[in-house]
């Protein structure tokens, strides 16, 4: 544990942001400026950190005083001061007396004192108040009730464990560019730069602590992406080769288009409908030394974008939910209302409309999405094929399982390989 005078700024910093995602706007919008260095650290951990335990200090708030729900800022501060007194970093009297800084930071002087006796009040009363809030599904599994329900009845026998790796660290997984170097290579290279990393796919290696990019070998080359490893599958499971016509469709950031130009030489189109976004994705092929048609467009609408050439691969990553990867973006969880989930699922499917279109007769269509939830998922495809006479659905490569589900070594997704007869 240490002390901190940088804790009251970030303690400020974090609170504007966290009560922006309680207004509902998303994390990454409400961050509009962030603390560089240390300071900077300190404030997306306690972001990230009062986020993953948002039920958690929520509920704490409640049990503890309504004062705060009529001033966001100041409810926001005592979430994040909460979070910090149970991370293990700081002192607790380093946090109460950082919280009090803070809130004239945020010029909410009055209520210095406020918050001085309500952290002070939880410390004393910390064992009492844990038991208190340990019936509360949301307070107890980090997660809105009806996505705790939702994962109830879909997966009986392990809901708990879905929603604890929910509230996990994500891993730090790279993808080896073999069109520069081997995996055994880079493995090496890692080893003589002291980071460890163990192999989890064919160009997959596991990092044992997530670290900056800047200090990865080689990643400024374009040696090696940060991807997840449940993420990579998609590329070998699209059954590329040489010459093909392959269609990304939603493909921003752009880490499964740079797979699957790394995995053969084909040509290839990616789509995003946002403009901003598909620069990222010229970005990220640029760096690796990757080309690529990149055009801003809804995939949808076939007129704006297609040239009427079909396509022998189309890869199909929808938008979703994103509960496979709420760890990653802990303030998804409580973004998202039980109603996004039809929501998602009518643009998924209508997604799935288009693209067929475009498909070439024997080819293959690769649905994806970074979803747990069956309707997102399996229900889509299921009603696809039963509407398309011409979809098959075929086993995944090694018969592997549709649904992904997060865990220690990857995130959550869903595949789905559909081939349109000939």
């Amino acid at each position: 544990m240490k002390g901190s005078a940088d804790l009251a700024p970030a303690l400020a910093e974090a609170a504007r942001a966290v009560a922006g995602v309680a207004a509902g706007r998303s994390l990454a919008d409400t961050l509009e400026r962030r603390a560089e260095g240390a300071a900077g650290g300190a404030v997306m951990d306690l972001c990230y950190g009062t986020l993953r335990r948002f039920g958690r200090v929520q509920a704490l708030v409640r049990a503890l005083s309504h004062k705060g729900a009529a001033q966001p800022r100041l409810e926001a501060l005592l979430w994040c001061a909460l979070y910090a007194l149970d991370s293990g970093r700081y002192n607790d009297y380093t946090v109460v007396d950082q919280a009090v800084r803070a809130s004239a930071l945020l010029e909410l002087w009055p209520a210095r004192g406020y918050v001085n006796g309500f952290l002070r009040n939880y410390l004393r009363q910390r064992d009492a108040l844990q038991r208190s809030i340990a019936s509360e599904p949301e307070a107890l599994h980090q997660h809105p009730r009806w996505w705790i329900e939702s994962l109830q009845r879909a997966y009986p026998s392990y809901w708990g464990e879905i929603l604890a790796a929910g509230n996990t660290h994500p891993p730090m997984c790279l993808r080896v560019n073999r069109r520069r170097i081997s995996i055994e290579e880079y493995a090496a290279r890692l080893e003589a730069a002291g980071i460890a990393a163990r192999r989890v796919g064919d160009n997959a290696l596991l990092l044992a602590k997530a670290m900056p990019l800047a200090g990865l070998p080689g990643f400024d080359s374009g040696a090696v992406s940060v991807q997840d490893a449940g993420a990579q599958r998609a590329a070998p499971y699209l059954d590329l080769a040489p010459g093909q016509r392959v269609l990304d469709a939603c493909a921003a950031p752009g880490g499964k288009s740079a797979h699957i130009l790394e995995t053969a030489e084909v040509e290839l189109t990616a789509l995003d409908a946002d403009a901003a976004r598909a620069q990222r994705i010229e970005a990220v092929l640029g760096r690796l030394g990757l080309t690529a048609q990149v055009r801003a467009a809804d995939c949808t609408a076939t007129e704006a974008w297609w040239d009427g050439r079909a396509f022998e691969r189309v890869l199909a990553d929808v938008p979703c939910t994103g509960s496979g990867v709420a760890r990653r973006h802990p303030d998804i969880k409580w973004l998202r209302r039980a109603s996004d989930v039809q929501a998602f699922a009518q643009r998924q499917a209508a997604i799935l409309d288009g693209l067929w279109r475009v498909l070439a007769p024997g080819g293959k269509l690769l649905y994806v999405t970074c979803s747990v939830f069956p309707e997102e998922n399996g229900a889509v495809v299921e009603a696809f094929c039963a509407r398309t006479p011409q979809a098959r659905r075929r086993d995944l490569p090694g018969g592997a399982a549709a649904q992904l589900l997060p865990g220690a070594e990857h995130d959550g997704f869903f595949f789905a390989l559909l081939e349109k007869d000939r």
